[in-house]
């Protein structure tokens, strides 16, 4: 059995699907901080905070566990700012945690929800070996995850997949489950909501970057992708060691006009926007050289195009407020 930590999130649950659908069980261990129960529609639900190491025990007393995928995060960069004290709490420390009620449980398999964040500043596109300068506190912590594994294979105690996303985006087709934040921090549910008239103009924060068109620069990936490497990172450990850290991304950057552009073309509708300052800790550009996970396992991305990936998050964009009444 596999445990999904942070399972109730929009990328957890995405996971889920994919893990059951491979044949998996699966059970969320999730504090719903972030998530949502209603979005764990396979395998068993376990409240608990990644903090208390009697919750965690808990679950792994009651379940078989064999495997962990750790996606719990806080991640909201520009609160990581003023809140370090609980992001290292949450991120680090809850972290050990859950690693050290493994170790007593003889559970040795762990995939990691990382961020391309650790990597800082880059303008061109980022491979595994470029040097990891993270401007923030929630890309220190996520750094320092990594160095956590590290250390334990290291020491012959675990084996890990540390996955460093870009940007998420997307939802499931099937429109079942899809992206929901409090508060909604993402460009593509911004600008949907925006389309919408469920919130007020998009903020677009800086138009004086070092870019074609002044604004950030991002690389996005299809969450279903994302979550079909976590499937092939789990097989792969069971097999054979391959314990590193791995890019998730298309190779591809988009600015936020770009993508503010192709949600205009999917939606039919303008976008509309006003201009605001720059956000501290906003990297100019993070768009990831893929392929070396590729080459480990076969992963091929299925949603290639922007707006192939934006007509999926739009579906679900429709139907999630009948799904989650809470949001």
């Amino acid at each position: 059995m596999i445990l999904i930590a942070g399972g109730a999130g929009y990328i957890g649950s995405h996971i889920n699907q994919q893990l059951v659908l491979a044949g998996h069980e699966t059970v969320v261990f999730d504090n719903e901080s972030t998530g949502f129960q209603s979005l764990v529609q396979w395998g068993h639900f376990v409240s608990g905070d990644l903090r208390s190491p009697a919750d965690i025990r808990r679950c792994f007393d009651a379940y078989p566990i064999t495997a962990v995928v750790h996606t719990a995060a806080a991640s909201i960069v520009p609160e990581s700012m003023q809140r370090p004290d609980y992001y290292y709490s949450n991120n680090v420390i809850g972290t050990a945690n859950l690693i050290a009620v493994m170790q007593t449980h003889g559970v040795r398999d762990f995939v990691f929800s990382s961020t391309c964040a650790v990597y800082g500043d880059h303008r061109d596109p980022i491979t595994e070996t470029h040097a990891c300068q993270p401007l923030t506190p929630y890309g220190n912590t996520k750094r320092a995850v990594e160095c956590l594994l590290a250390d334990y294979h290291a020491a012959g105690l675990l084996r890990y997949v540390a996955f460093r996303y870009f940007n998420a985006a997307g939802a499931d087709p099937g429109g079942t489950i899809g992206e929901a934040h409090h508060p909604e921090t993402h460009l593509i549910p911004l600008c949907l909501d925006a389309v919408t008239g469920k919130r007020p103009p998009l903020t677009i924060f800086g138009r004086d970057y070092d870019t074609p068109d002044g604004t950030c620069i991002r690389d996005y990936c299809h969450v279903n992708d994302i979550a079909s490497a976590h499937v092939l990172g789990l097989k792969a450990l069971q097999t054979t060691d391959l314990s590193g850290c791995y890019n998730l991304g298309l190779g591809t950057g988009y600015s936020v006009l770009d993508i503010i552009q192709a949600v205009e073309a999917v939606t039919g509708r303008p976008v509309p926007v006003v201009w605001g300052d720059r956000r501290v800790g906003d990297a100019p550009q993070l768009v990831a050289q893929p392929g070396v996970f590729a080459q480990h396992t076969g992963w091929t991305p299925q949603y290639t195009n922007i707006q192939t990936i934006i007509q999926t998050a739009w579906q679900w964009h429709q139907t999630k407020a009948s799904r989650l009444p809470t949001a």
